[in-house]
């Protein structure tokens, strides 16, 4: 046995806040069918605003598909989209600040969140072509290469240098219920950035499942002056095809969004990112 894969059977990795995760998580109906966005104040003009955003979150959320929102339906869908609404709720993001002198309530940010009542969503998702995502989402294990100049260095869960990308990762899994987990430095010794450019996913996805995930999600980002942002790509297996897919001149937090999105579009059943 080569020393890469009696490792990966020793050894358990940790996700961002140290504790072991589970390869799967089961989510609630209650958890599925809301989505939240940011508005101004609690205005009618802006929670229509919001409603609008909420509905396209909603429809991705449920079904894993990122590409509903560019469906030339939703023009229509979106005139609507407080008609889909169950019920809705503010939290005052400066809850505890006071106001200033020049600041009305109007004025300050609110998180909106509006929950859904799963039949007019799966309608909706039928109207589209699409279906729900039901049950369990997995946990990814992330193995991440990143090139900026002369750095580089390769994604861990101790790697400070990597501390904002990992919190920007955890970021991106919210709205898909997604999870993510990190190997540990120990874990990836025998791996170096060429090798997790091109090794084999059944490999990947065997330490995956060590590191506490249900399978990989392996990229490289590299920094372009020339696109004035990060080169993203992104592979992970999926029923014996490997998906790829990439963008461009973005920043890390778009390119961990689309990483997760295209991870959720590929298990969903949704074809290729």
């Amino acid at each position: 046995m080569s020393g890469f894969l009696r490792r990966a059977l020793l050894t358990v990795g940790l996700v961002i806040a140290g504790l072991a995760p589970r390869a799967a998580f089961a989510i609630t109906t209650n958890d599925l069918y809301q989505s939240q966005t940011i508005v101004t104040g609690q205005g009618e003009v802006n929670r229509q605003i919001g409603f609008r955003d909420c509905l396209d979150r909603v429809l991705v959320r449920v079904s894993g598909d990122q590409r509903l929102p560019k469906k030339p339906e939703m023009l229509a869908l979106r005139d609507r989209a407080g008609d889909f609404v169950d019920t809705f709720r503010y939290h005052d993001r400066l809850e505890g600040i006071p106001i200033h002198d020049e600041q009305g309530t109007h004025d300050r940010p609110h998180d909106l969140t509006c929950l859904y009542k799963p039949a007019t969503v799966d309608k909706l998702l039928a109207s589209l072509g699409s279906r729900p995502w039901l049950g369990e989402r997995p946990t990814l294990a992330v193995f991440l290469t990143t090139e900026q100049g002369a750095r580089h260095f390769v994604l861990s869960a101790e790697e400070e240098r990597g501390e904002t990308m990992r919190e920007s990762f955890a970021n991106a899994t919210g709205p898909l219920l997604m999870h993510v987990a990190f190997p540990k430095a120990a874990q990836i010794a025998d791996l170096g950035e060429k090798a997790l450019r091109t090794d084999d996913m059944a490999r990947l996805d065997l330490l995956a499942k060590q590191v506490g995930g249900a399978q990989a999600l392996v990229g490289s980002i590299v920094w372009s002056d020339k696109e004035l942002g990060w080169i993203a790509d992104w592979r992970l297996a999926n029923n014996g095809k490997t998906y790829r897919w990439q963008v461009r001149g973005v920043s890390f937090d778009v390119a961990f969004r689309v990483a997760i999105g295209g991870a959720a579009q590929i298990l969903s059943g949704n074809g290729q990112p």
